[in-house]
């Protein structure tokens, strides 16, 4: 591939090094501690070599972890990339059938909304894994045709996450309604933040405390208002490999 095609290792480069730009300046703007918030770079639809370009890069401010919406196609990715080390988050809806190889295969997943999906993932975690990552999605937006728990369900769904043997109840995921509105965006995010905020439970058997640190919000067009009220991972796809190319579901 010609170094100047979108796609190539220069391209995507470029699209980095902006991106890394952006997002500390969003950190100082908003009073964040530099480095405090991880770039996700999400590679839904695209090819492993992809990841290969961003991986060889070894930009600083961008980490060896990558996010996955479609089980299928991220089963392939994992095989072909099994040597690199990489660290893998679902970040896509979570069905019953698709939890015993996200238990399996990944170390964060970021769409739990479900005690019965908890349960699955934490029952199908293999032996000699370390615990599973896990963060509940909130539909922060009450939209019908998105995932998540709804606010007023969440302390009791969070208590209940928090128990379970083999996951590690790390924090909160949002997808709002989209906005190109910054003080709308900064509302819907500020709800997830407060809601983060306000959990108490108790830490799972055997361990001293619970570990609740993790707010996955905001994307390419949000990503400002995201880190501004308090995001520590933006999962990022557009502004690092372009616009998707449609093609049929792989899910």
């Amino acid at each position: 591939m010609p170094e100047n095609c979108p796609g190539s290792k220069t391209d995507i480069e470029q699209h980095l090094r902006k991106l890394v730009a952006r997002v500390r300046l969003a950190e100082q703007t908003y009073g964040r501690e530099p480095g405090s918030v991880q770039i996700l770079p999400v590679n839904k639809t695209r090819s492993a070599q992809n990841l290969t370009k961003v991986v060889t890069l070894g930009l600083p401010g961008i980490s060896n972890a990558f996010g996955e919406n479609y089980l299928q196609e991220a089963e392939g990715k994992i095989t072909q990339l099994a040597g690199l080390g990489l660290q893998w988050h679902f970040i896509g809806p979570i069905q019953s059938n698709k939890t015993q190889a996200i238990a399996r295969l990944f170390q964060w997943a970021h769409s739990v909304d479900r005690i019965k999906i908890a349960r699955r993932l934490s029952a199908q975690r293999p032996a000699g894994l370390p615990w599973l990552n896990v963060c509940l999605q909130v539909n922060v937006s009450g939209e019908a045709s998105k995932s998540g728990v709804s606010l007023d369900a969440l302390p009791a769904l969070a208590e209940q996450v928090a128990m379970l043997p083999n996951l590690r109840l790390r924090g909160l995921m949002a997808i709002p309604a989209a906005s190109g509105n910054i003080a709308t965006q900064r509302a819907a995010f500020a709800a997830v933040r407060k809601a983060f905020y306000s959990q108490n439970f108790p830490p799972a058997p055997g361990r001293a405390e619970p570990e609740w640190d993790t707010l996955s919000m905001g994307m390419s067009a949000d990503l400002e208002a995201a880190i501004a009220e308090g995001a520590t991972i933006v999962r990022i796809g557009t502004d690092i490999f372009g616009p998707r190319v449609p093609q049929a579901t792989v899910d």
